[in-house]
Parts: C-alpha cells; sequence; structure tokens
C-alpha cells in the first residue's frame, strides 16, 4: 500500500498515542481505522458487556461469558475500524471540507481509494473471523446489522436523525452479547437495546455540535442542527429514556428491584453529562462525549454486580 503524501495527525484525535509512535507507512491506515481515537472501539463494545452481565443475572456467569466478552471486543476493533474505513470512504469529499475532519487520510490524500477498500476488506475479514467464533444465535444475530452498517454514511444526507441510525448500528452488540450469553433474544435484550439507542441518540448529538457550522456551510444534517439551543433539553430527555430503559431492562432480566438499581450510576453519569452539556463549547463536547466510555462501564459492571447481592 503507498501513501500520497505525508502521514497527517487528525484534530480530535489523542494528543500522543501508539499510533505516533507506530512505524511511518502504516500511520495513516492506523488513522483511518480510528486507532487514535479509541473512544469509538468502547462506544461499540460496551453494549455487548452490558448485554452479557445483563444475560447472567439471576443465572450466573461462567467461563464462556468471558470468552464471549473477549470476542465482542476483539469484533469491536475489527468492525469500528471497518466501518470508519468505509464511512470515510464515503465521505471523503465532505471530510475534505469540514475543518475537524480535513486530516483524515483519505481526505487529506495520505491513503488512496483503492488502498482503503483494500483495508476495509482486510478488517472485514478479521471480524468474519471473530463472528465465526460466536455461538449460531449471535451470528445470526450480528448478521442483521450489515444493513445498518452500509446505510450510515449516506443518513446524514437524507435526514436531521442521523444520530438516531447511528443509535441503531452502534448498539447492535447489545443484541449480540444477550443472544451469546443467553441463547436467545429476550425482553430484557431488546429492552436494553431499545434504551442504548436513545444513549447515543444524546452522546452523537452532543458530540456533532462540534461542526455545527461547516456541516451548515455543506449541508449535512445533524440533530445537533436540527436542535439547536435546545440541544440541552433534548439530550436530557434522550437520557432520560435512556436511564429507565436501563433499570427496566435489569427488572426484566431479575425480577427484583435491585436489578433495576444496578442502571443507577449509569444513569447519573447521564445526568452529570447533561447538567454540564453547552453547545457552543466545542471543547466540552469532546470532553463529555468521551467520557461515555466511563458511563458505559458503569452499566455493565452494574449489572454484573445485581448476582454479588442476589447470592449474598
Amino acid at each position: 500500500m503507498i501513501t500520497r503524501s505525508e502521514d497527517r495527525r487528525v484534530q480530535d484525535s489523542l494528543p500522543q498515542s501508539w499510533v505516533d509512535r507506530a512505524p511511518r507507512a502504516i500511520r495513516p491506515y492506523l488513522r483511518l481505522a480510528r486507532y487514535d481515537r479509541p473512544a469509538g472501539f468502547w462506544l461499540l463494545g460496551l453494549p455487548g458487556w452490558a448485554g452479557i452481565a445483563l444475560a447472567g443475572i439471576g443465572r450466573g456467569y461462567g467461563a464462556a461469558d468471558l470468552l464471549w466478552a473477549l470476542l465482542i471486543a476483539l469484533g469491536a476493533v475489527a468492525m469500528r475500524g471497518a466501518g470508519c474505513t468505509y464511512n470515510d470512504i464515503v465521505d471523503r469529499d465532505l471530510d475534505a471540507q469540514v475543518a475537524r475532519t480535513a486530516d483524515r487520510p483519505l481526505a487529506a490524500g495520505t491513503v488512496t481509494l483503492r488502498a482503503a477498500w483494500a483495508f476495509l476488506l482486510a478488517q472485514c475479514l478479521a471480524g468474519l473471523a471473530v463472528l465465526l467464533l460466536l455461538p449460531l444465535p449471535a451470528q445470526i444475530v450480528a448478521l442483521g446489522s450489515i444493513p445498518l452498517v452500509a446505510g450510515y454514511p449516506f443518513m446524514k444526507r437524507l435526514t436531521w436523525w442521523p444520530q438516531a441510525w447511528l443509535g441503531l448500528t452502534f448498539n447492535w452488540a447489545a443484541l449480540v452479547g444477550f443472544a451469546a450469553a443467553s441463547g436467545t433474544l429476550g425482553a430484557p435484550g431488546l429492552i436494553l437495546y431499545a434504551g442504548l439507542v436513545f444513549w447515543t441518540l444524546g452522546y452523537d448529538t452532543i458530540y456533532a455540535c462540534q461542526d455545527k457550522e461547516d456541516d451548515a456551510l455543506i449541508g449535512v444534517k445533524s440533530t445537533a442542527r436540527l436542535f439547536g439551543a435546545h440541544a440541552p433539553l433534548w439530550v436530557s430527555a434522550f437520557y432520560a429514556v435512556c436511564a429507565i430503559a436501563a433499570a427496566a431492562a435489569g427488572y426484566a432480566a431479575g425480577l427484583s428491584w435491585i436489578a433495576a438499581l444496578a442502571a443507577l450510576p449509569f444513569a447519573a453519569h447521564l445526568g452529570w453529562q447533561a447538567a454540564r452539556f453547552r453547545p457552543d463549547d466545542g471543547a466540552l463536547c469532546l470532553g463529555l462525549f468521551k467520557s461515555n466510555r466511563e458511563a458505559g462501564l458503569l452499566l455493565a459492571a452494574g449489572y454484573a454486580s445485581v448476582q454479588l447481592f442476589l447470592l449474598a
């Protein structure tokens, strides 16, 4: 794979990461897959961990659950990289017109289009290898995400609600994890998935506030532009729905108020974000968006901790 110009750091990547110390020839590909922006790997994988933890309420956990969690993590890395590569292939002309994305490898010309397609195929093959190690019910569920992934890059051109489509896509691992651990798609997993769609609606609205001006100039749609000054109210509403659904999923899994309360730390984190959110503060918006790694960890850990109380 031959690059056409020097490697460039992308604006909202980590100030320093292992990507900056990687061999120069592969750095643009690591940036194309967003290895210098790891928050997305967490946000794709954590719903799967929450699904596994939710499925274990009442029955406990075993070595297989650790295996499913590891495979979910590996799959998140492979498929988030593939999804970002595909997204950048589709959006390369738009990215070149937005300050935050102008240094992405395809927009900046540090990776050729042909090389990007080859890199995408390699990542998809890695994702397929992970898929084949999951139990059959989880494999079948996972395949259902393909149309969502394929359609996402076009949503910002078609609807003011691309964040909703992203929510449907990014939280699919909750269904995969629940199916892997339980062998089926039950009501708790479906309730969790529905709630997490609203989580993404909230955090990606916060994230999109960074690009409102550039998006308006090039005609890209988003909930951040749609809501304008009312974005904090909408984000608060989305997070409230998500918190209620997370508690309802816990109750449905454990038939206990303790299982419902497992979502309380997650809900508190969402409330903290909503209270601090200021649409016109780009640096704050980025920081709040990244903090959702901790929010997702709180949810998965909360569900997993229920079993300790049930055994006490």
